[in-house]
């Protein structure tokens, strides 16, 4: 590691070291942007016999996109490190099309790094996106783990993406570059006050807040979220995996706070869902209160059901019935499927198919048998697994209890 005691590279050397320091290949994210650039630069002069690869996404949405894109390759080149782009083809579909666009590059990278053997995807957001995010979240009345700092790492899309910039302020970063004659890119949506970040940008300017205090803010209350992650985690050790399909004792939500009622059931969402993202916090606690009367509620593809001194949280059967029919792999984010000959396929069992098993003897409820894998040759059903095996034919869950418990710490 080179440079100055308040060298933003030797900061980042450090990140780098701390979060990939073992791992033999990495990726890099890079836009062509004053930060994203710096990365690029900063992460080349780390790496001593890494294996480093350079990606940058191309979305489609400005004109200018391809050229950038191309300016990105030859930089990399020069610096020795292999270049891709990737295209975003977007369909017609309406919505947020800034949320479109970052799942979709998001999805686009890691599906190259694991073409790539990459270990992780480093991405170049700064402490600036730190106090840019606090302010936006703030105005919608975010709850703690919205206002925590993103986190220098985590685990989505079947990816390790890191964060090695967090410590390093936006204009430093380009001071950084500029000393040593390195071009970036401006791209002028970064000026557009159409977009809610840049507004919330310009008026942390015309305050005069400092973006190193609000991070620090983020921080601390990134801190607190861990604490009640820790807790939370303490009352998840009782959690037992069933069938593709997770038991809490009732007791355990009924006695515990709120806000570590909310961190469990996301956690057992995501882990019968496969879910990216947590249900809307919105419509969780409607959940958690529907729950505890009513004893049943379905929320965002999983069936939470509080039945003696069990809540039983199962994938809907609705749900696993619009999941894509497979002949091998992984079928509904949930199973390994084994053994299917050709001309068979694996889908939900369905409500129609169930008098042809004998669920009811199977511990399982209705829709949770319902949503469970099956075997089928045209419409005929050859085997239900979990409550009908079948020679040959097997399914395995993907997922299993100390998957929960992590997921109940993870952000």
């Amino acid at each position: 590691m080179s440079g100055r005691a308040g060298d933003p590279a030797a900061r980042v050397h450090a990140a780098l070291d701390r979060l990939a320091g073992d791992l033999p290949a990495v990726g890099l994210a890079v836009s062509g942007g004053g930060d994203s650039a710096a990365l690029m630069h900063m992460a080349a002069s780390w790496a001593r016999g890494r294996r480093l690869m350079v990606a940058t996404v191309d979305h489609g949405l400005r004109a200018e996109s391809a050229a950038e894109a191309t300016a990105v390759s030859r930089a990399a080149r020069a610096l020795g490190l292999p270049h891709a782009t990737l295209l975003w083809r977007r369909d017609t579909a309406t919505g947020n099309l800034m949320a479109q666009a970052r799942d979709a590059r998001l999805r686009l990278l890691s599906g190259w790094a694991r073409r790539n053997n990459l270990s992780a995807v480093a991405l170049g957001h700064t402490a600036d996106d730190l106090a840019e995010t606090l302010i936006m979240r703030l105005s919608r009345g975010s709850g703690i783990d919205g206002l925590a700092a993103m986190a220098e790492w985590r685990d989505a899309f079947d990816m390790r993406w890191l964060r090695p910039m967090l410590g390093t302020g936006r204009a430093e970063l380009r001071d950084w570059l500029r000393d040593r004659d390195i071009s970036w890119i401006d791209d002028p949506s970064n000026d557009d006050t159409n977009y809610e970040r840049v507004r919330v940008r310009q008026a942390i300017a015309d305050l005069g807040l400092e973006v190193g205090a609000l991070a620090r803010s983020a921080g601390h209350i990134a801190e607190a979220r861990e604490a009640l992650s820790a807790y939370a985690a303490l009352l998840a050790a009782d959690a037992a995996a069933d069938r593709g399909s997770l038991v809490l004792p009732r007791a355990t939500l009924r006695d515990a706070p709120p806000e570590i009622r909310r961190r469990l059931l996301v956690a057992a969402c995501r882990w019968v869902t496969g879910g990216d993202y947590p249900p809307r916090r919105a419509t969780l606690l409607h959940a958690l209160e529907a729950v505890m009367v009513h004893g049943r509620v379905t929320l965002d593809g999983a069936m939470i059901s509080a039945t003696g001194d069990q809540v039983r949280i199962t994938r809907e059967a609705a749900a696993a019935g619009r999941s894509p029919i497979v002949t091998a792999g992984v079928w509904d984010r949930r199973w390994q499927v084994q053994g299917v000959r050709p001309g068979q396929r694996v889908a939900a069992l369905g409500m129609d198919a169930l008098n042809q098993v004998n669920w009811r003897d199977s511990g399982m409820l209705r829709d949770e048998a319902a949503a469970s894998p099956a075997l089928w040759h045209d419409d005929h059903l050859i085997a239900a697994p979990l409550l009908r095996p079948h020679p040959g034919f097997g399914v395995h869950p993907l997922r299993g209890a100390s998957d929960f418990r992590r997921l109940v710490k993870a952000h």
